[in-house]
């Protein structure tokens, strides 16, 4: 039996790395496409995949460049494809927009276009969001629910679901949508509300700091591990027809408890710590978003299974020990 080969996008997030750590356990040759000349230091940029470097192959290739994206696939033939490579912070800048349009809408074009022509064997997961729904007019949203985007991030992922479904449908690739809503771990970006608050947490606690700067608290999100939901998309990829996927907790929770429950971790008061600053409100925050992942209970035999709680505590323990803190004692007994 021949081993499988992986490509993925984005191979040195969140998400990418851990997918990269489940694929190398399933015995996958994977590799990685890395954005060429990013101008972030190697050691920080790679910090994230650095205990299976030896075991990638990494490539350097701009997904702005259909040519480039063709060679690669041409040259790595992989038997599965994962898009996880985008613009993912939710930014209202007017700059920011041009740029996330045409990095995250061309991205993924220019890889379908690239896997019907090199590749069409090839399977393909594409990284979509629970933010393509914005103001959902239903909640708890599943795959039938009206797309609404309410920030050009979602609008270009709107995009991207579409373009894909266009490809599954007008060529018969086997490609398919995760539209997956907030997961977290400890290598969540900070620039991200729930590592903005474990990391700022620490701070604190190492006497770097004496306050954190929040939006608005009553924000609901449905948290999951991201973990777990790599484990999501390699699912979509075994099945026998492609197809689309809600991958969600469904249970919602407020920024306000997120950032309680770590703070009282630590045993101490929130209130003493947190300034709700205006500048952190988004200027249209969607509705209510928790997502119904019962076709992916059903079809996949997957469900999340990890707390808010457990997230939390993973979160604030890793944050802690990055700034040289004593552990809380609520989470060295655990």
């Amino acid at each position: 039996m021949s081993i499988r080969r992986a490509l993925i996008t984005g191979i040195t997030g969140q998400d990418g790395s851990y997918l990269a750590e489940l694929l190398l356990a399933k015995g996958y040759e994977v590799h990685g496409v890395l954005r060429p000349d990013s101008g972030v230091d190697p050691t920080r940029r790679l910090a994230r995949i650095q205990s299976i470097l030896d075991n990638l192959q990494l490539h350097s290739v701009s997904l702005g460049n259909v040519t480039a994206v063709s060679e690669i696939l041409r040259s790595v033939r992989p038997d599965e494809c994962y898009h996880l490579g985008a613009q993912t912070f939710v930014n209202y800048s007017s700059p920011d927009e041009f740029s996330t349009l045409n990095s995250n809408i061309s991205g993924v074009h220019h890889l379908l276009s690239g896997i019907r022509s090199a590749a069409p064997e090839c399977r393909f997961f594409f990284a979509g969001s629970s933010e393509m729904f914005g103001r959902a007019d239903e909640s708890p949203q599943n795959e039938r629910t009206a797309l609404h985007p309410r920030s050009v991030y979602g609008i270009s992922k709107v995009t991207g679901f579409e373009l894909t479904r266009h490809y599954r449908e007008s060529y018969s690739l086997h490609a398919s949508t995760g539209i997956l809503y907030n997961h977290e771990s400890p290598r969540r970006g900070r620039e991200f509300v729930t590592r903005k608050i474990t990391s700022g947490l620490a701070a604190i606690v190492a006497g770097r700091a004496t306050e954190l700067r929040l939006g608005n608290l009553d924000a609901e999100r449905d948290w999951g591990h991201a973990r777990e939901y790599v484990e999501a998309m390699w699912l979509m990829l075994q099945q026998d027809s492609p197809e689309d996927y809600v991958i969600a907790t469904g249970h919602a929770h407020t920024v306000r408890e997120f950032t309680f429950a770590a703070f009282e971790m630590c045993g101490l008061d929130p209130n003493r710590y947190i300034v709700i600053d205006p500048a952190f409100f988004r200027p249209l925050d969607g509705g209510r978003l928790v997502g119904d992942a019962t076709k992916a209970s059903q079809r996949l035999r997957w469900r999340a299974t990890t707390t808010l709680n457990e997230i939390v505590t993973e979160m604030v323990e890793a944050d802690c020990r990055s700034v040289g803190v004593p552990l809380p004692e609520s989470i060295a007994r655990a």
